[in-house]
């Protein structure tokens, strides 16, 4: 009795066996560099703080004020000028101030260096000050 090697079936099954290989290698390289890059992101840290003082026009209004999408401050102003620091923790920033009598909302993109602003209001529009250098 002779045995013929089969050499198609051979090399198709070599191959598919090569090609689960290549396929599983490019999984682990996308799931480890998927992770890498996670935790990158969860190590950012910013240094830059932010001065924000109101300083006039909003004794006795009741406003929020937000960072983002953060609730920093919701009261009511008592006293002028009021000054609270906040702490940079994202790639862009965005200051809200909203009016709870009007919902009125002012919108104000930060610096990323950091910073100090002041904001004036009148006739219930908020103003941004001029940077003091």
């Amino acid at each position: 009795m002779v045995h013929h090697l089969n050499t198609n079936k051979q090399f198709m099954i070599g191959n598919g066996i090569l090609a689960f290989a290549v396929i599983f290698v490019v999984v682990i390289f996308v799931y480890m560099s998927m992770r890498l890059q996670r935790q990158k992101e969860g190590e950012r840290y910013f240094a830059e703080t932010y001065n924000v003082t109101l300083v006039k026009g909003f004794t006795g209004d009741s406003i929020s004020i937000l960072l983002n999408d953060s609730v920093l401050i919701d009261q009511r102003i008592d006293k002028e000028p009021f000054n609270f620091e906040i702490k940079r923790f994202a790639e862009q920033s965005a200051l809200m101030i909203v009016d709870k009598t009007t919902d009125k909302l002012s919108l104000f993109e930060l610096s990323e260096k950091g910073g100090s602003y002041r904001f004036e209001k009148d006739d219930d529009e908020v103003k941004l000050l001029a940077q003091e250098e």
